[in-house]
């Protein structure tokens, strides 16, 4: 087992250096002008080559990405170009990351709680409402596109419910709408994974052996099925976390939620390249860690799952 650990470790990391080696030439190939921000057609020849070689990139490629690998090593993300000028982009990075957080948490929170507990009726009650009613809300949280139900709750329920149009951290009733329109999506997932798992179980020979020896269906419930039911769930549950906990790109500049999300939006439009190149780290380094620590939690709650490097990674 930590063998496997030790070689998924480093195909992670090797994954994460190709990604951000990738991102580094995506960003050289972009227009110099995202490296001045407003004011470049004011500069002549002279001015430009001098702020372009003040910040390397007329180094040849191979010594511009040494000296970027040398500057993560070092935990310098350089500093932003048009978004906050010279301002580190860890610091940005970290100011908007909280902000994140407590709304990735929330939203996961309520996320677990709802879409657990509404798989959880729909298997027990197959075929009747609870399952019926579940359904719908998995098929429609689905197919219709985020940005039309986010439009919608936005606009109907500021009105019906008297709930403030944009996020103010003042104001704690502003932040009920973002949190329910982040946990939507990940709800009608977890119910719809949670259902299919226990259905599984329940038709297994185990569960027919128990109810013969007499057990309570409850019993049945709540030992068995809901335990084995949940290892697949593991599996993805770390990735779900990381990535709620990033933000999301849509609902935090449709709410003017100060994170990471809304913040991707802006420094692309201002052409922030530094800064777009920190954020694309950080995504692509949450991606990557989330895939990992979900094979990791799925051994753990079961110990019979033995992972090898031979057959039993991803």
């Amino acid at each position: 087992m930590m063998k496997y650990y030790v070689t998924r470790l480093f195909r992670s990391f090797l994954t994460l250096m190709i990604v951000i080696t990738i991102v580094f030439l995506l960003m050289r190939m972009m227009p110099i002008e995202g490296y001045f921000g407003s004011g470049f057609d004011k500069l002549d020849a002279g001015q430009i080559e001098a702020k372009l070689k003040n910040l390397g990139l007329l180094d040849p490629l191979p010594v511009q990405l040494k000296n970027f690998y040398i500057s993560l090593l070092k935990g310098d993300l350089g500093q932003s170009i048009t978004y906050r000028p010279k301002v580190d982009n860890t610091k940005i990075l970290g100011d908007k990351l909280i902000t994140s957080l407590r709304f990735g948490v929330a939203s996961l929170t309520l996320s677990l709680i709802v879409g657990l507990s509404l798989g959880i009726l729909m298997a027990r009650h197959k075929g009747k409402f609870w399952d019926k009613f579940g359904t719908c809300y998995v098929v429609g949280a689905n197919a219709v596109p985020a940005v039309i139900y986010y439009l919608l709750i936005q606009v109907f329920f500021t009105d019906i419910f008297k709930l403030p149009l944009l996020f103010d951290k003042s104001v704690p009733k502003s932040w009920i709408l973002p949190i329910l329109c982040l946990s939507l999506v990940t709800t009608a997932y977890y119910a719809m994974w949670i259902r299919r798992y226990m259905v599984d179980e329940l038709n297994k020979d185990y569960v027919r052996l128990a109810r013969a020896k007499g057990l309570k269906s409850k019993e049945i419930m709540i030992r068995h099925v809901m335990r084995n039911a949940f290892v697949p769930m593991a599996q993805y549950l770390p990735a779900s976390i990381l990535y709620t906990v990033a933000g999301s790109i849509y609902v935090e500049s449709l709410f003017s939620i100060p994170g990471t999300g809304g913040l991707l939006v802006t420094v692309i439009q201002r052409q922030d390249n530094t800064l777009v190149q920190a954020l694309v780290l950080l995504y692509s380094s949450i991606g990557i860690v989330g895939l990992m620590l979900g094979d990791i939690l799925m051994s753990a709650f079961d110990p019979r799952i033995k992972l090898s490097h031979e057959g039993g990674s991803r």
